[in-house]
């Protein structure tokens, strides 16, 4: 168990924790939500030690050790990758590192002298040491990892500093997974994952022996992964007793009362400044004033944070195009040596909603390039349809952006001649309103510059649409407003992404280059993932069967499926039975909670007192419920995976 207790932290005025305090149990997995700037990264970094706390406490057992992935990785080795990740092994290392001074020893003694003997015993004890820490299965355990994160048999012994940055990211996750820490925080870590390799952690952290901490802007790995949601906003840490869902849906329950609440203290307030207005210079009255003057201090007064507004467009009207809208053909694409595409064909129509996806490397960038006609191809062809007019946002727009630009002037350079008037408008759509209009573009963040990226892209007229990795740096609210933009597109687009919830509701088709050459998938990425999860691609260590397990008969078999099949249909019944108690317990819940936010409710002592009571048994209740319910869904999700 972990405790944060009462920390505080301040930058200047501005209070980024004000006594903030939670637990952190030996096997919670917890989602970690906030706006940008609300101190997500800054609580892992306290957390994991790196850095400190105006006031309050981070304790731990002393057995407790912390893992912690940060957004961006400096370090650079040397060492091959295999090294590196046996590094995680610091342990096991020195201890195969002294077995093997020994038994050089060894070979250099008098077989007759004591010392002889000693190190004899001495590599016993060393041997029963490593076998205790299963060492021997070390680069079983190192070569899984690395391979359901992505690395080729090749790569193993190549050295790190020839990875480019979101492979690092990669062997650092790696490194982090093989130490198994009791605390494992991982900051933003499918950012560059594919969507096989964010799969593959998705099933090794759901069995990970330890607690979890993850910030994500991916809503369906955080709802897949998180049992709780701890949510930093203006100081505060508000705990959810579900995951990324669950929070969305409480927080507005707990804003509405809490708004209710304000408002009632905001008129007591506002009467309470009325008397003292009315009656400060009446001498008869000047004890009761000045009383009121000191309770009005007291008061603890009801903040209510500031929701973002999202970005709200849509995208202009298309002209209609023909019915194919791209065609290509025995595409060839090589990089020197290394061929990239190779026989790629893809025929897009009008309508067409398309994910491409892949591994890292497959050549989905290179190919949304081509497609958009900025890259070059060695063989095959490329036609555009009829009355076709294309868009193309690349993977690194904003770098494309024009650093000594205001956003204004960049969105006036964008639009077409005499619809510059146009800029200011959706910019303000965009979320920069008032004088942002006029910061420079070097100034901006990574998400204000996709922002403006995007918003550049919106000027021209267009029913064609290539987007590269649209979602980086967005955060869920703003993923939300473009995902609603393009369901309700009325012209053809292809995205590359692996953001699965991103892509799930407006995909209907999905194209995969890899391997296996190019292969076209009817429906989402959840039907993609479900196919392609029966040929065993994402295959985690935990789900690889022992050398000692027996292969069961089919009859055996049929048997199991039935006892399970039963097993799991007590338990969804139970499960909707709790459901539904826990519903109308809530209900009954928000019902108290408006009578203990009305102003004269403490006027009838009794009466408020039985409430309360009322109130607390009937929270406790809750609480046990969403216990038992976490303890059925868990157990249904392991009967499931049987």
């Amino acid at each position: 168990m972990i405790e944060i207790r009462n920390i505080s932290l301040a930058f200047g005025a501005r209070k980024l924790f004000d006594n903030i305090s939670a637990v952190i149990n030996r096997n919670d997995k917890i989602g970690l939500a906030g706006s940008n700037g609300a101190g997500k990264s800054t609580l892992l970094k306290i957390l994991s030690g790196l850095e400190d706390c105006d006031e309050g406490t981070v304790s731990r057992p002393k057995y407790a050790t912390v893992g912690y992935l940060a957004q961006d990785i400096s370090d650079i080795s040397e060492k091959t990758l295999f090294d590196e990740a046996k590094s995680a092994f610091e342990n096991i290392v020195e201890l195969q590192e002294r077995l093997k001074d020994a038994e050089d020893r060894l070979k250099i003694l008098d077989e007759k002298s004591g010392e002889y003997y000693q190190t004899i015993e001495d590599i016993g004890d060393l041997e029963r040491k490593l076998e205790d820490l299963d060492a021997y299965r070390l680069r079983s355990k190192i070569e899984t990892v690395l391979h359901g994160l992505g690395f080729s048999p090749d790569d193993i012994g190549r050295k790190c500093s020839e990875f480019s940055g979101g492979w690092r990211m990669r062997i650092a996750l790696a490194k982090l997974l093989l130490k198994e820490p009791s605390l494992l925080m991982l900051d933003e870590p499918t950012n560059h994952l594919d969507i096989e390799s964010i799969t593959w952690l998705e099933d090794y952290l759901k069995s990970y022996k330890g607690a979890v901490i993850i910030v994500s802007h991916d809503r369906s790995f955080l709802d897949l992964l998180t049992k709780k949601t701890f949510h930093l906003s203006a100081g505060r840490l508000e705990i959810y007793a579900g995951n990324y869902s669950y929070y969305e849906k409480e927080s507005v329950i707990r804003r509405n009362l809490l708004e209710k609440m304000a408002a009632n203290q905001a008129k007591e307030i506002e009467k309470t400044e009325k008397f003292i207005e009315r009656f400060r210079a009446k001498n008869t009255k000047a004890a009761q004033v000045q009383s009121r003057i000191k309770a009005l201090d007291k008061i603890e007064r009801i903040e209510i944070e500031k929701t973002e507004s999202g970005i709200e467009f849509k995208f202009p009207e298309p002209a209609r195009s023909g019915q194919v809208v791209i065609n290509v053909e025995n595409l060839e694409k090589s990089y020197g040596d290394k061929h990239v595409l190779k026989n790629v064909s893809l025929k897009v129509e009008r309508g067409e909603r398309i994910a491409i996806v892949g591994v890292n490397g497959a050549g989905k960038t290179t190919l949304a390039k081509i497609m958009a006609g900025t890259l070059g191809f060695d063989a095959g062809k490329v036609e555009l349809g009829y009355n076709v007019e294309m868009s193309y946002f690349a993977q690194h727009q904003a770098a494309e952006l024009n650093p000594q630009n205001t956003v204004l002037e960049e969105a006036e350079n964008a639009a077409p001649k005499g619809e510059k008037f146009k800029a200011r408008g959706l910019l303000g759509s965009f979320l920069f309103s008032g004088d942002d209009v006029f910061k420079k573009v070097a100034v901006l963040s990574g998400g204000e510059k996709n922002r403006l990226a995007l918003a550049k892209m919106l000027l021209r007229s267009f029913n064609f649409l290539i987007l590269d990795e649209p979602t980086n740096h967005l955060d869920i609210n703003s993923k939300k407003v473009l995902q609603k933009a393009l369901a309700n597109y009325a012209g053809t687009f292809v995205i590359v992404s692996h953001d699965r919830d991103f892509l799930d509701p407006i995909v209907t088709k999905v194209v995969e280059i890899g391997k296996r050459g190019v292969r076209t998938f009817a429906g989402n990425i959840s039907n993609y993932i479900e196919k392609i999860r029966l040929e065993g691609v994402f295959d985690a260590p935990n789900s690889q069967k022992k050398p000692n397990e027996k292969a069961i008969s089919y009859k055996e078999q049929k048997a199991l499926k039935s006892a399970n099949n039963r097993e799991m249909g007590k338990i969804k019944r139970r499960i909707e039975a709790i459901e539904n108690e826990i519903s109308s317990s809530e209900d009954e819940c928000l019902s108290y909670e408006n009578e203990m936010s009305a102003p004269d409710f403490f006027k009838d002592a009794q009466n408020s007192q039985k409430t309360l009571e009322r109130h607390s048994i009937l929270k406790k209740n809750i609480e046990r419920l969403y216990e038992e319910w976490q303890e059925l869904s868990d157990k249904l999700e392991e009967l499931q995976n049987k």
